[in-house]
């Protein structure tokens, strides 16, 4: 289902947002977070610039033949022809012509001291430019956009300049006139005034091209929108150079939710949260919690303020439902928490409290004692639920207890790093000597522990440590330091989490193994002893 053409949600991850520090894409992840782009369903994917790299040129000729796009249209991205060149001979116009994409995005210098000292040349050979390259596309049958490059700080050294740019690529057939805030530097009221300024004098149908500099380009293209501009550009997560374009998420989600405006097919705004993180971990980048509708913490309460209030109505601390763009809302346990916190949160994780405030009130008391000693259960939810399991049962679910342990790192004579492990453990009344390597002390640590409990519990061989982070907490005793680990465990179908804290980096790391494994039994159905 293809939206109609009177608003455009434009794409730019696999050109713009490519170019983020850190950030470098395969032609096969540039096919996969193109069908994922089209799975939200937005308008237009820019796919890169043929003809210029090696790179796109490949992902141009393989899309050619292998995308197939049932909401998107392909967008081939290049410049305005050379200076004193005719369009038809331009090699990289020509590569564009070729590429088989329908619509073409050529960006062109707006600003007059762009003109002349990078392009260097006249003002008015730039126009030539900008209406010959347009008018040779068009008569090739391709539709064109035309990005204004740096429009703002052009509009503000050479106003009438900026227009003429603007007018000449309108009447040359431009369907698209997008005004680039390119070095990011303009604010929502000062984009609001310009864009209204060139509509008033300008039958060109406009759109809004931001980065985020100020950290103002959602806000910026909202703003461009409210005053006209009907073609916005973005990328997925924010991706982009220095501090990234505008994030395309938020501008849809704030576009259908806010403004009641229709962006995308039906449903497919509940789908924002998978794609956004599909994406993600297409790019090797970890998402940012934090990031509006569908960072992991955009609906998360930790207050037990909020939690009271939400145990009433949870749209009296949410601004959305996190449902409409695929999220969940999360109670976090602190020691901010309060008895509503603890409910909620025991909700959420299926254990079922019973509404006995005394045992509510024992969790509480005891949450707030562990944290103060270091432990944090926000991102510890395995943890957590062990925690309510015994308090609730007055009985710590356990399957084998450690008795005693040793680690030990050895240099060889070829300088070759040994390190091992020896855990003595009890389970089901025997004493276990479990033994193991690995490349550092805490995977020989976990290695130990499981192949020694394996043959009693042959379900841990799913089981594998997929993360382990360390901090280092701030002393009570001033030159004191108490060590957090954090864990987090797969058994292929999901992941748990759970903390260990202690002033030694491998007892903190045990007690977080330990409970990773007591967790994973209980997953896998195994009754406690």
């Amino acid at each position: 289902m293809s939206m109609p053409d009177s608003f455009h949600i434009y794409d730019t991850t696999l050109r713009d947002g490519a170019q983020q520090e850190g950030l470098n894409l395969s032609v096969n992840d540039k096919m996969v977070i193109a069908r994922h782009l089209d799975e939200l369903g937005v308008g237009f994917i820019e796919g890169g610039w043929p003809g210029a790299n090696p790179k796109d040129t490949e992902f141009f000729a393989l899309a050619k033949k292998e995308l197939k796009l049932k909401n998107a249209q392909f967008v081939a991205f290049g410049a305005t022809r050379r200076p004193n060149v005719k369009a038809a001979d331009d090699v990289l116009l020509g590569a564009l012509r070729d590429s088989g994409a329908p619509v073409v995005t050529l960006v062109a210098k707006s600003f007059d001291r762009h003109v002349e000292l990078a392009l260097k040349t006249t003002l008015e050979e730039n126009l030539e430019m900008i209406r010959d390259s347009i008018t040779h596309l068009r008569s090739e049958g391709q539709r064109v956009f035309l990005d204004a490059e740096h429009f703002f700080d052009g509009y503000r050294n050479n106003k009438n300049y900026a227009l003429e740019v603007v007018r000449t690529a309108a009447e040359a057939g431009a369907d698209v006139i997008a005004l680039c805030d390119t070095n990011g530097g303009m604010l929502p009221d000062e984009i609001a005034d310009v864009v209204h300024e060139v509509l008033s004098g300008s039958k060109a149908r406009l759109g809004i091209h931001c980065h985020n500099d100020t950290g103002c380009a959602v806000a910026n293209s909202m703003a461009a929108v409210a005053a006209g501009a009907t073609h916005v550009q973005g990328t997925l997560n924010g991706y982009g150079e220095r501090t990234g374009n505008a994030d395309l998420v938020s501008i849809i989600a704030n576009l259908e939710l806010k403004k009641d405006k229709k962006v995308l097919p039906d449903q497919a705004l509940r789908e924002s949260f998978r794609i956004a993180h599909a994406v993600a971990e297409v790019t090797n980048i970890q998402p940012s919690a934090r990031q509006p509708y569908v960072g992991v913490s955009a609906f998360a309460h930790k207050a037990g303020l909020h939690a009271s209030a939400i145990k009433v109505d949870p749209a009296l601390y949410q601004h959305e439902d996190p449902a409409e763009v695929g999220n969940d809302m999360r109670m976090l346990v602190s020691d901010m928490a309060g008895r509503a916190s603890i409910e909620l949160k025991s909700m959420e994780l299926g254990v079922d409290l019973g509404g006995d405030k005394e045992l509510i009130t024992r969790v509480v008391e005891r949450v707030k004692d562990l944290e103060s000693k270091g432990f944090t259960f926000e991102a510890a939810d395995a943890s957590f639920e062990l925690l309510l399991l015994e308090e609730k049962n007055r009985k710590r679910p356990k399957f084998f207890t450690i008795e005693h342990w040793l680690t030990s790192v050895e240099s060889d004579e070829k300088r070759n790093i040994v390190t091992k492990a020896e855990v003595t453990v009890t389970a089901n009344n025997q004493k276990i000597i479990c033994t193991g390597t690995g490349n550092g002390p805490v995977n020989a640590f976990d290695n130990a522990l499981r192949t020694g409990l394996l043959k009693l519990y042959p379900e841990l061989a799913k089981l594998e440590l997929t993360d382990y982070k360390v901090r280092i907490l701030e002393g009570r005793l001033g030159t004191g330091a108490i060590t957090r680990v954090l864990v987090e465990t797969s058994d292929g179908n999901g992941e748990w989490n759970t903390v260990g804290v202690h002033e030694n980096v491998i007892a903190a790391s045990a007690m977080a193994l330990e409970e990773a494994i007591t967790f994973g039994l209980l997953r896998q159905g195994r009754k406690p002893e």
